[in-house]
């Protein structure tokens, strides 16, 4: 099924159209409303099969090189606590979080991270997982997803842009 703002290729969605023109947040609600649903059922499945890691988990600006990656890349802490301010961003971060964990150590389903998102996507989700981390340390789901799947370890070039 195609999803409006993106174009089918084979089991993927590819961004059509650039989500500027808005605000901080508007960017990011306008591309996860189009694919959210199908997000979600992915990562309940153990199995990212489209494109959406830029603007599900986001990572701190400096790492990714491509165009949506630097268009998605959060620039700061401040803007990482901004988004975890936002009640649907905050949520759906969570929810897609606890997701993952479902298939983590101990998890109804266990796979590793290379299994559900695959390379390089498995490095970006524990990039995601220790800014979100920095920006609110007492959240639970973050300090769960660092321990399940990385040994409680923040990623190192995460932390250094920060």
């Amino acid at each position: 099924m195609q999803q409006p703002g993106f174009a089918q290729t084979s089991n993927t969605l590819s961004p059509r159209r650039s989500f500027g023109g808005g605000s901080f947040i508007a960017k990011f609600l306008e591309a996860q409303n189009q694919v959210y649903p199908q997000v979600l059922g992915e990562l309940r499945a153990g199995q990212k099969r489209s494109h959406w890691m830029w603007f599900v988990f986001p990572q701190i600006a400096g790492l990714g090189r491509t165009a949506t990656a630097r268009h998605f890349a959060i620039d700061s802490l401040d803007q990482a606590e901004a988004y975890l301010a936002h009640p649907i961003l905050a949520t759906r971060l969570r929810e897609c979080t606890q997701a993952v964990l479902l298939h983590g150590p101990g998890g109804v389903a266990p796979r590793s991270l290379s299994q559900i998102f695959g390379y390089p996507d498995d490095l970006k989700f524990h990039s995601s997982m220790t800014l979100f981390h920095r920006a609110d340390p007492d959240d639970e789901v973050f300090i769960r997803a660092l321990r399940a799947f990385f040994r409680s370890r923040e990623d190192q070039a995460t932390v250094d842009l920060l």
